[in-house]
This record gives C-alpha cells, structure tokens and sequence, in this order.
C-alpha cells in the first residue's frame, strides 16, 4: 500500500499510513505490527492487572489490612497512574512514543515479580507499605506503555481509531478473562508468587520483540496545551463518562471477589469463572461498537447515553440494592455482569474518537502531539476513576454491605448518562437555532425566487 517513486525508492507520502476501506482493505506491515504491538500490551497488562481479583484481597486480609486498606492498594495504582499519564501526555514528542511503550513494558514486568516476592515481607505496616510502593511503580510502567499505545494506535489508523481500538479490546478482554481463572488456578495450585512471577517473565520476553516489530514515529511538539483541550465543554462531559465507566469497574476489584465468596460459597478457583460474564461480553461486543462509531459517527451520542442508564440499572440490580426486597442469586448475578460488559462498551468505545473530533472542531494541530494529550487525558481520567472506585467502593462495601455499595456506585453511571443526554439535546438545539438565524426562511424563498427568474 502506498504510492512507489520510480527506481524503486518510497515516496514521502509511504510514511503516512493509508486509510481502511478506500482504495484497499489489506493492511501494510506497518500497520499489522503495531496492531500486533498494541495487542501484547493489551493483553498482557490486563492479564497482569486482573489476576489479583480472586486472591490478593483475601490474602492481603491475612496479612493484616483491612477492606479499606486493600481499596487504597488497588486505588494507589490508579492515583498515580492519573499523574503519570497527564504528564507524559504532554511528553510524548520529547520522549519518543516506541520508547515510552517499551520502557513501561519494562518496568511493568518487573514490577510484576516483585510484587510476587511480597508474601515474604512480615504482616503488618511493612506488608502494607510496600503493596502501594510495588503498585506505585508498576502504575508508572502501565501509564508510559498505555499513552503510547493509543497514541501510536491513532497515528497508524487515523479514519479508523474506534474500529481498531474495539477490536484491539478482545485482547483486553482476553486479559481479563484469562486473569481471574488463571491467577486462581496459579494460586491454588502453587502458591502465592508463581502466578505474579511467570506474568512478570512473559511480559519480559515482550519487550525485545516489540522492539524489533514496532515502528517509530517522529513528531515536532505542537503548540496546543492540555489546559486548552481539558476546559472544552464537551471534552469536560467526555472525562467524567470515562471517570464513571473507570469508577464502576474499579469498584469490582476489591469487593467482588469477596462476595462471591461468602454470598455463593465458591471456591477461590471458581471465583474467577464468575469474571468470564463481564470481561467476555465486553470483548465480543467491542469490536461492532467501535464499527458502528466510525461507520455512523452520529449513533456515537445514542451508545454513550443509552450505556450510562444501562450501567446504571446493572449495578442497581447486581446485589440487588435491599430495597428491592429481591434475594441474590449466582445466575441473576452473572447476568447483569454480562449486561454491565455491553453496557460499558457502549459508553468506553465512543469517547476517544469523539475527543478527537472535538479537539479538531476547535482548531487543535493535527499530529502525534494532538494524540498524546488526548491519550494521556484518556488513561488519566480512567486512572482517577479506578483510583476513586476502588477507593471508595472498599469503604462502602465495609460499612454498608456490597448490595447497598453496587447501588450507589452505580449512581455514577446514572450521573453521566443525564448528563451526556442534556448535553447533547442542548447541544442540537443551540445548532439548529443558529442554522435557522444564519438561514432566514425569507432569504431561501428569495434566492429560490432569484433563481427562477435567471432561469
């Protein structure tokens, strides 16, 4: 793909990758292998990141820290994972995007196998401590190779992000879905360190093979700030949909598990099966979300508000909430799992094309520097979100039960699918009440007049 100079030698216009869908639909090398790249971190990184759910909170409660405690561990990755990203957001064309993506990749595996080693630490305040110092460092790793990611991503299909970041979510839902039974059968089966230390191997062994595979891409830093891009209104409501979608699914890592446990009586092993309903149904349904954003940009409004609401009745219905009098029960559980996964593809998909779109309706420069505040802003806002979910979800789930705490977590989702709505009526009215003061219809009747009389 590409236009060839004569003699064999590429013309300028081969570094500029080709649009899908116009006059080829194959792939150029290029391409395929930054979507290879893309796919490793994506599964890995969620496979690292999901395989604590059926274990470490249980095993954390050995070692000394309470619900709460264990909320802020998984919160602490977030937290600083939300600084990091708005940082080398603004970084990206200094720093270079291939080794912004392969030094996290470093970083994170062996972060992953010290993490491992912590059993060893003696329980109590060193226990503690060192669980959010391990989860600090692997939040710096995850947020370099994440930014970099959706910024090379969006260079490399620049007419088709939402279709290739849905299809690229398989391999995160691969990684949530193969983190949960996999870290439980690991952990019954051998103990505490092996599962953290084969994943900190295997994504090692990634690093010198996206080394060689991933293209570089060179980018002069551009004049737009992220202050500029954050206060844009719409860009305002797109942050708190994705705080929301992050809140919501934050709010599982430490509680769920444990409900599980003692609500249903499953064995830890088991506990991860119960992860497949959420992780599966987001990763299949992704892939059509994102079509459908790119191919009819105008149902994008529609997913975001219909997915907020739906979100919203999920979490209601997942303890179910006391008030509905309504007794839990594995398969009503596992199917509002399945529901939330749609529900919250339907709202996470849309949201970075439609950054994009905004930024360049306000005159933000084109580029890898456009595409590095939009990713940092990306993984940012959902970094606070699984900072606050977790966070406040452990709180709530110790003080008021998991039933009432699902209930008001959900109320994020409620919060954002209104407020996505109001905007977005508001939005075409104030449209359309400037297109009829633009075009008087006393104005199109005299030009039709005009018009007939020179013919």
């Amino acid at each position: 793909m590409g236009s060839r100079a004569e003699g064999g030698e590429r013309s300028p216009e081969d570094d500029v990758p080709e649009p899908l869908g116009e006059e080829s639909r194959r792939l150029t090398r290029e391409q395929l292998f930054v979507l290879a790249a893309t796919a490793l971190i994506n599964f890995s990184s969620m496979i690292c990141y999901s395989i604590l759910g059926p274990f470490f909170p249980s095993e954390a409660e050995k070692k000394g820290a309470s619900n709460t405690i264990v909320g802020l561990i998984f919160g602490c990755f977030a937290l600083v994972n939300f600084l990091t990203s708005l940082i080398l957001g603004n970084y990206l064309t200094q720093i270079g995007a291939k080794f912004m993506f392969v030094a996290g990749m470093f970083v994170s595996g062996c972060v992953t196998i010290l993490f491992g080693m912590l059993d060893k630490v003696p329980s109590g305040p060193m226990f503690i401590g060192l669980c959010f110092l391990v989860r600090a460092m692997d939040a710096v790793g995850f947020a370099a190779a994440m930014t970099a990611s959706f910024s090379i991503l969006a260079k490399a299909f620049p007419n088709n992000i939402a279709t290739v970041l849905g299809s690229l979510e398989i391999f995160t839902g691969l990684g949530l879905v193969l983190g949960p039974p996999l870290g439980g059968f690991l952990y019954q089966s051998f103990g505490y360190e092996v599962p953290f230390i084969t994943l900190g191997c295997i994504v090692l062994v990634l690093v010198p093979v996206n080394m060689c595979i991933l293209p570089t891409y060179e980018s002069m830093p551009g004049k737009d700030s992220f202050w500029k891009l954050v206060l844009l209104p719409k860009v305002l409501m797109l942050c708190l949909i994705i705080f929301s979608i992050s809140v919501c699914l934050g709010f599982l890592d430490p509680t769920m598990s444990l409900f599980i446990l003692k609500k249903f009586k499953l064995p830890a092993g088991y506990v991860g099966l119960v992860f497949l309903g959420l992780a599966l149904s987001y990763s299949l349904s992704s892939p059509l979300l994102g079509l459908l954003s790119d191919k009819l940009p105008y149902l994008r409004k529609w997913l975001l508000v219909s997915g907020g609401l739906i979100t919203a009745l999920c979490f209601f219905m997942l303890g179910p909430a006391p008030v509905l009098h309504i007794e839990s029960q594995l398969w009503m559980f596992v199917l509002m799992l399945v529901l939330i996964g749609f529900s919250l593809g339907m709202s996470a998909i849309p949201v970075f094309p439609e950054i994009l779109q905004c930024a360049h309706e306000n005159g933000f420069e084109e580029g890898l520097s456009l595409l590095g505040l939009v990713s940092g802003l990306f993984n940012a806002m959902w970094s606070l979100g699984a900072f606050a979910g977790p966070t406040l979800g452990g709180f709530l789930n110790e003080k008021l039960g998991f039933e009432w705490a699902s209930a008001i977590q959900g109320g994020w989702a409620l919060l954002t699918g209104l407020a996505a709505g109001i905007f977005y009526i508001t939005e075409a009215a104030r449209r359309s009440s400037s297109s009829s003061l633009q075009n008087p219809p006393g104005n199109n009747e005299e030009t039709t007049h005009l018009m007939g009389s020179d013919t």
